[in-house]
């Protein structure tokens, strides 16, 4: 006979009393965070029903949740996920034997979503099928989530972040409510240069640990980091309402409130058309907007004297493809890639300032064969004098400046004169 007690010994490797701990309704919120959201279906119709179910899960409301998933299943019989979210809300609605079917579902159509196996095994376990329960459970522990965390500790300790991520989140499919393993994960996203990815783990501590100031606070400077000052405010509030008087919040609390006002009066005389004379930064973008490019290039270098960041780099390179500066234009681009490699904009403003510098060395190159078909300035040529300089012949050293431009040209031509 199967022993109820080894049943329950073996639960507390999985998630000892979960039940207890949070309602199957938080649960689904809090798997909204880490699941690909990408494997839903693509359809705008579905995708609207899929996010209005998880708006009214959100506030509570489990009947209307329940009627736009039922409408997302219909539009689609063969995603896993929306089977999930469905039997979940009928899990928080009491109605076992309708959370448990959907489950099945889930399970047929992807046989390894661990979230699927555990919440099906607590079902079985609270109706007294001890045998099938077992089972679930024996193969959600299968898979070894101990090995495979040390097996990200390994990998972290050897810096091959994107390794250990691999395996610390298969650790978190099998324990998806210890904060623990989403802030090391967190901690991996940001040494690998993923700070978006940071945050949402971040996130999923301080819901899962409601008096995380730390997790607040690391959020609020990530946040912060790039450039999302109104929601870094929002989380370092929430620190201080747990610790008003928190040693790392309250004083990050005062620098953000001043970026905050700052950004406010900013927008403000954004509507009012007077936000160019904010800051260097802002005049920067905006000379640059309006193409008035010496003065885009003074703000902005000004503005990279203060601030090392790539869109002044990108807004000067626009500056100086205006004034046809190419060989600093691409520099600029260069300098903003250096800075982040992922850079959209730089990726392509190089190649645009790199096929102007083309095109501006193949009219070169057509200007000049025009020239040296006159006999007085192909005379000019001869001599050593730039046949393209109004004062050449006027005595002092030949000016062949206009000819620079011809770096890098793939022509290849001799001139020869009877």
């Amino acid at each position: 006979m199967f022993n109820e007690y080894k049943l329950l010994n073996s639960m507390d490797l999985v998630q000892k009393n979960v039940w207890l701990r949070l309602t199957p309704y938080l649960v689904l919120l809090v798997l909204e965070m880490f699941i690909d959201v990408s494997e839903c279906a693509t359809q705008s119709e579905i995708d609207k029903h899929l996010e209005l179910g998880k708006e009214y899960l959100a506030r509570g409301q489990l009947g209307d949740a329940l009627s736009q998933y039922h409408s997302a299943v219909e539009g689609d019989p063969n995603n896993y996920l929306t089977y999930f979210k469905r039997g979940t809300v009928y899990l928080a609605l009491g109605k076992a034997k309708n959370a448990l079917s959907d489950l099945d579902r889930v399970l047929e159509i992807k046989p390894d979503f661990t979230a699927a196996r555990i919440s099906r095994g607590n079902i079985h376990l609270k109706q007294a099928n001890y045998d099938l329960a077992q089972l679930d459970f024996y193969n959600v522990l299968k898979v070894d989530p101990k090995r495979k965390k040390r097996s990200a500790e390994y990998y972290y300790g050897h810096s091959d972040y994107p390794t250990a991520i691999h395996y610390i989140s298969e650790t978190i499919e099998v324990s998806p409510w210890s904060p623990d393993l989403y802030e090391f994960r967190a901690e991996l996203h940001m040494l690998n240069g993923d700070e978006i990815s940071a945050i949402t783990d971040i996130k999923s501590t301080t819901k899962l640990q409601s008096d995380n100031t730390d997790g607040y606070f690391k959020l609020a400077q990530l946040l912060y980091k790039i450039g999302h000052a109104t929601e870094a405010l929002k989380s370092i509030r929430e620190c201080l309402k747990l610790d008003p008087e928190h040693k790392d919040c309250f004083p990050f609390y005062k620098k953000i409130k001043k970026i905050e006002k700052f950004i406010a009066e900013a927008e403000t005389a954004l509507e009012n058309k007077k936000f160019c004379r904010m800051s260097k930064r802002i005049l920067c973008a905006c000379y640059s907007n309006d193409e008035q490019s010496s003065e885009a290039i003074s703000a902005c270098t000004e503005a990279l004297a203060l601030n090392d960041d790539p869109s002044i780099y990108c807004d000067r390179a626009e500056a100086y493809l205006q004034s046809e500066m190419y060989d600093d234009a691409i520099k600029d681009y260069k300098s903003a890639l250096e800075i982040d490699s992922h850079f959209e904009r730089a990726k392509e403003g190089l190649t645009k300032a790199e096929n102007r510098q083309k095109q501006a060395e193949r009219r070169d190159y057509y200007k000049i064969l025009g020239v040296l078909t006159d006999e007085e300035k192909r005379r000019q040529f001869d001599n050593g004098e730039d046949p393209l300089d109004p004062e050449s012949g006027k005595g002092g050293p030949p000016n062949f400046h206009h000819f620079h431009t011809f770096h890098g040209s793939p022509f290849q031509f001799k001139f020869h004169f009877n």
